[in-house]
């Protein structure tokens, strides 16, 4: 499996227990819904930049989002 598949993985795992909707995540993250999609259907090289934003939105932090087990496959 690819990088960019387990990382959409893990957000969309991640937005799911916390209930809320990829435009949702994608306005608190202050980036587009379609790339939001496109990342969590692994079909996008996320910037650096935007995986943090998402972890914050996520309400997680950078070492936390990678012990998912998405990562650990």
């Amino acid at each position: 499996m690819s990088i960019k598949v387990k990382v959409g993985q893990r957000i969309k795992s991640l937005r799911s227990k916390l209930g809320i909707s990829q435009e949702a995540l994608a306005n608190k993250a202050g980036i587009d819904r379609t790339y939001v999609t496109d990342v969590e259907n692994g079909r996008r090289n996320i910037a650096i930049e935007n995986l943090e934003k998402l972890i914050l939105a996520l309400d997680t932090t950078l070492s936390d989002f990678f012990s998912g087990e998405e990562f650990n496959q």
